[in-house]
């Protein structure tokens, strides 16, 4: 049987590395077994989706690599929804209720003030024909709940190992409400049914649900010996809170704006809460290669954006030119060679920073000058070109016998007044770029 695992974001907001995570994992599994991705989108929300985030999902998707090999929205699928409500009903698994929000929420007081278990005492079941007549006509409309069977309920977590819960402590969910849309838990297990779904992989925030759906996906007919569960622990910030996709600095959209790159978003969230060393890993196909769900842990991880940002300046260090070309020339950075290029990315944590360095040894800056004396006899010391990376320690050693200066006392001044930096590239690599034009210029404390 092919392996088919689901994405099912809701468009009501942007993706964060939480919901990313989730994406990946799925996708790394489904590469790993010859499977298939499928990205549902849960829309059944209509006050709250929009399309705008659709776009907005599928699109950073697409950035991070995660191509999907099937497409379905929830929107689509209400007849399949109203389909598996008449059929529950039929068999008698299916009941009306008519408390109100407010009768719930009053009941849900009164067991939490008595200790007891917050579950739905089923008065509904009691309610004769005359009763639901008379609520009805008071205008009333009934939601449906999932008659859940009283026994246990377990599985065999793919991470998680045995899992089991008693299902007289669990309360029947709602699975069709008072304005006839279907809920979350009804919707989710016909799509699976209906798409094949064979592995569902998600946050262990999702483990009660899991025990609810199985009932349902028996009621529904499907085999669930043959679905396979697996929960991952969810990710924590710094301080052990819960991502959430409000968290706004924690988009794609806004780690991808900050320069971070697709790859090491991949690689962090694919080894994050595993055995497996976080490392940069230049391509999706070398996740897959070592993914495993074996090697998760139960241990909740932490996420660390300067991890993050570590990771992403050590994964453009190793990025060749030909790897970026395309991106420099759409930033309108067409004006850096290979040369420059692999002369400062060992210094830069965002692939954009190479317009610093752009700038210093092809375009105007402005000379950090302390000692005009000292910089006016460099200038007149420099050799004549071509240069190549001998002339850095030529000039210097000239210099230097010139100026009795050596040390931090020799070199400071003149990357200063060459790059207006204290540190980056070795100067034996950007003097060359920089030009005997310019650096004379800098050093007689023109902009040039």
């Amino acid at each position: 049987m092919t392996t088919r695992v689901r994405f099912a974001p809701s468009p009501t907001g942007r993706l964060h590395l939480g919901n990313v995570r989730a994406a990946l994992i799925n996708w790394l599994f489904a590469r790993a077994t010859g499977g298939r991705f499928l990205l549902r989108l849960d829309d059944t929300d209509a006050e709250r989706s929009t399309e705008e985030f659709a776009a907005s999902i599928k699109g950073d998707l697409l950035w991070l690599g995660l191509e999907w090999d099937e497409f379905a929205r929830q929107s689509d699928r209400f007849d399949s929804y109203y389909a598996a409500i008449e059929r529950l009903k039929e068999i008698g698994r299916l009941y009306p209720c008519y408390e109100t929000a407010e009768e719930l929420e009053q009941k849900r007081f009164r067991q939490v003030a008595g200790g007891g278990p917050q579950a739905y005492d089923r008065a509904s079941l009691r309610l004769s024909e005359t009763q639901k007549r008379s609520f009805e006509a008071e205008g009333r409309k009934p939601h449906w709940r999932l008659l859940l069977d009283h026994r246990e309920i377990a599985w065999t977590d793919v991470i998680r190992g045995p899992v089991s819960f008693d299902g007289a402590k669990l309360s029947d969910p709602v699975l069709l409400r008072a304005d006839a849309t279907p809920t979350y838990t009804l919707a989710t297990v016909v799509d699976d049914i209906d798409l094949g779904v064979t592995h569902i992989i998600r946050a262990e925030d999702h483990v009660a649900n899991t025990a609810v759906q199985l009932q349902l996906f028996d009621a529904l007919g499907r085999n669930t010996a043959a679905l396979t569960f697996a929960h991952f622990t969810l990710l924590t910030d710094a301080g052990g809170h819960n991502l959430s996709k409000r968290l706004g600095s924690l988009s794609v959209a806004a780690l991808r704006d900050q320069g971070i790159e697709a790859m090491a978003i991949d690689s962090l969230l694919a080894r994050l809460g595993t055995s497996l060393p976080v490392e940069p890993v230049p391509t999706l196909g070398e996740l897959v290669a070592t993914f495993d769900l074996a090697s998760f842990s139960r241990a909740a991880p932490k996420l660390d954006l300067e991890e993050l940002r570590r990771l992403n300046a050590r994964l453009i260090h190793g990025l060749s030119f030909a790897a970026v070309a395309d991106r420099l020339r759409r930033s309108g950075l067409d004006d850096v060679d290979e040369r420059l290029w692999n002369a400062a990315r060992s210094n830069l944590a965002t692939v954009a920073e190479i317009g610093l360095w752009r700038d210093i040894c092809r375009g105007q800056i402005a000379p950090k000058i302390d000692d005009r004396e000292f910089a006016a006899t460099a200038a007149r010391l420099l050799p004549p070109e071509p240069w190549d990376e001998a002339t850095w320690q030529n000039w210097t050693r000239t210099v230097a016998g010139a100026t009795g200066r050596k040390g931090r006392e020799l070199f400071r001044p003149l990357r200063l007044a060459l790059t207006q930096r204290e540190d980056g590239p070795e100067l034996k690599i950007l003097l060359p770029l920089i030009g005997r034009a310019r650096a004379f210029a800098r050093l007689s404390g023109e902009t040039a």
